[in-house]
């Protein structure tokens, strides 16, 4: 080995050390009039928070906690997305529901029993958020009734991959007031209005 390479000093790792996370700073306040990237967290600076199919529902309410999220992917071992599992599936009637029809307890209730499967999944795509704005985003759950929604993109190759996710009550906080029910407002101009007296 070449003499003119220096080796570097060696230290000991403190005790209760962390490490770094991707992070994304999205802005404190949002507009309805902003752009619709935004208000969502981007997978490329914000890592995924996943989950196996066959975790346990305790399981998966405990790392929703721990990572202060409210959804997880549902992954399989070859990282594709088996499906979603919101905290309104763990909270929800689903599990009860489950309960019932396999007569089981509820420690026998596993993500893939209630999980949002992909292929009940809608997605948006990012060259259309790229387009959009806050309004039109909360429109588009209002529309669907959901919490959340995905965003994909595509590679050069064509390859289709999650790059994002929208969160009915994380827009809610960074709009800094309550997004009104699904069915309240059907139009931009409706829902400016209803935001606006709330």
């Amino acid at each position: 080995m070449p003499t003119h390479y220096t080796p570097l000093a060696l230290h000991k790792l403190s005790s209760h050390i962390g490490f770094h996370r991707p992070q994304q700073l999205l802005p404190d306040h949002l507009t309805l009039d902003m752009p619709a990237i935004y208000a969502m967290t981007d997978l490329q600076r914000v890592a995924a928070v996943t989950v196996e199919p066959s975790v346990s529902l305790a399981a998966a309410n405990q790392k929703m906690i721990s990572n202060q999220v409210r959804l997880l992917l549902v992954c399989r071992a070859d990282n594709s997305i088996a499906g979603i599992l919101t905290a309104t599936d763990i909270l929800g009637e689903k599990p009860v529901r489950y309960m019932h029809e396999v007569n089981c307890t509820y420690n026998e209730v596993t993500v893939r029993d209630i999980m949002t499967p992909h292929d009940e999944l809608d997605v948006l795509r990012l060259t259309d958020i790229q387009m959009a704005c806050v309004g039109d985003i909360v429109a588009t759950l209002q529309q669907v009734a959901r919490q959340h929604a995905l965003v994909i993109d595509s590679d050069r190759y064509g390859l289709q991959r999650v790059r994002g996710i929208f969160s009915a009550s994380h827009i809610s906080r960074q709009l800094g007031m309550p997004i009104p029910e699904s069915g309240r407002a059907h139009s931009f101009a409706e829902l400016e209005q209803v935001l606006a007296t709330g």
